[in-house]
């Protein structure tokens, strides 16, 4: 990522931080608020969809207007879809060449470090600005082995049989309110199919911008990696903070094939009126394996627990994520793993720091379906609070249906021992600096999980909620 100035930070929880920087809003780009089937027939014209997608999102609108909120988790009757601008068009087209793009998109992603990123380190890069990709491109040595790395509106219209046959596979309109919400009103995204025995040796990348205030976000993520194929994706997401909620309900569906290698990253930075309720599942065929790396900062709100299902025998899935809350935030986050064959095996590492007045949750589930004879799964949960204020709560559910499997679960809360940072001062750093340096210490297995770039950026993330925290 590009330079960043730690000042830049300081003042965040007055709206006042680096990501919060926000273009003019044009409200003619934008269809009406909420969602009914007029906007759902005014997005799909817009982007001139085939008919099976456009009655897919009709039968989403219906399962969502008749699927409730959750009954357990954070209160969500603050938000309201008929006050969220459910689709804003930006005034370009995707370029496949940076110069192309309007200045102040540009400018906004330059600012973000996504050039730099492109030239550095990644094999491929999208950028999203409100509902639409507006930047892609890819190595052509990945494409001429058969890579395809594009947006996903171009994927429904030039690659339509992959995505029929994958497109809701993983995660059906009936999983939850918010999944049929996403099926109704997807736009954007990305496609990402690796064939059999290609190695994706450097990461793809895609970003996440969230501009227009009172909007909601809805990029749809799909990543195919046929049998013998190892891709790595990352993702990073912000959005400038308004005095109006926002909405992001994105989607990843993740597909990996018999011995295939998905790992995909997630560096999160919502503003603080977000609500985060992001959907992400894989489905691991034979000896594949899929990685999750998660570091989700920001929102007011969040709900996310990715989702891996041992489908093949010999499936594996490892998770290692951080949550940050702060005063105001309430982030429930987690992970689940669903054994469904035998001899499948899962880790998770869950991390959660709160400080202030912030709540978080960390919700886990294991399930050992009847078939998962010699399955192992090992789930350990650690939560650092900063203040007496804060609240740190885990909840594990283990499901366990098959007597022959090996499933265990530990938590831990606590607090910074005063005694390290009494010895960390006695050699001369000051007190501030000492408590920062314990938690990127505690942070520091989701980080090591981390390209270089993104590493530093969960530092100085990290940093930057310990300034606010500190007045």
């Amino acid at each position: 990522m590009g330079e960043i100035n730690l000042d830049d930070f300081r003042k965040m929880d007055e709206g006042q931080g680096f990501y919060d920087f926000k273009n003019h809003f044009d409200k003619n780009d934008a269809i009406e608020h909420g969602v009914n089937s007029k906007v759902i027939n005014e997005i799909s014209d817009k982007k001139n969809e085939p008919d099976w997608m456009r009655q897919r999102r009709l039968k989403s609108l219906e399962i969502f207007e008749k699927t409730p909120n959750p009954t357990w988790g954070p209160d969500l009757s603050e938000l309201n879809i008929k006050n969220i601008t459910t689709y804003v068009k930006p005034k370009t087209d995707k370029k496949s060449n940076w110069d192309a793009l309007p200045e102040e998109i540009k400018d906004t992603f330059d600012k973000l470090g996504i050039p730099k990123a492109e030239q550095e380190s990644f094999a491929g890069v999208g950028a999203q600005y409100d509902s639409e990709e507006v930047y892609h491109s890819i190595k052509s040595y990945l494409s001429d082995q058969g890579v395809i790395y594009t947006d996903f509106d171009d994927a429904v219209k030039n690659h339509e049989d992959i995505v029929k046959k994958y497109f809701q596979k993983s995660i059906p309109p009936t999983l939850h309110k918010y999944a049929a919400l996403h099926g109704a009103l997807w736009s954007g995204g990305s496609l990402i199919y690796v064939p059999k025995g290609v190695n994706v040796d450097i990461p793809l990348q895609s970003y996440y911008r969230l501009n227009a205030p009172g909007a909601g976000q809805f990029e749809h993520t799909m990543i195919i990696a046929e049998e013998g194929s190892y891709v790595h994706f990352i993702e990073g997401c912000s959005a400038p903070r308004y005095n109006v909620i926002n909405l992001h309900a994105g989607s990843v569906e993740i597909f990996v094939g018999k011995d295939a290698h998905v790992k995909f990253s997630t560096i999160e930075n919502w503003s603080r009126n977000m609500y985060n309720l992001n959907t992400k599942r894989a489905i691991v065929e034979e000896n594949g394996k899929v990685e999750w790396v998660s570091g989700s900062f920001g929102s007011k709100v969040s709900m996310l627990y990715p989702t891996s299902v041992l489908k093949g025998e010999g499936a594996k899935s490892e998770y290692t994520g951080i949550t940050f809350a702060g005063s105001g935030q309430y982030i429930d986050n987690g992970c689940s793993a669903i054994h469904l064959a035998a001899n499948t095996f899962s880790t998770a590492l869950t991390k959660s720091i709160t400080t202030g007045t912030g709540k978080s949750m960390t919700r886990t589930l294991v399930q050992m379906g009847p078939y998962s004879d010699g399955s192992k799964s090992t789930i350990d949960c650690e939560n650092l609070m900063l203040d007496e204020s804060a609240t740190s709560d885990t909840i594990p559910v283990l499901d366990i249906r098959n007597s022959n499997v090996d499933c265990g679960h530990e938590a831990k809360i606590g607090s910074i021992d005063e005694s390290q940072i009494f010895y960390l001062m006695s050699r001369g750093i000051e007190e501030n600096e000492a408590r920062a340096m314990i938690v990127r210490g505690f942070a520091e297995p989701v980080s090591r999980q981390l390209p270089v770039e993104y590493a530093v950026e969960m530092n100085r993330l990290i940093d930057a909620e310990l300034e606010g925290a500190n007045g």
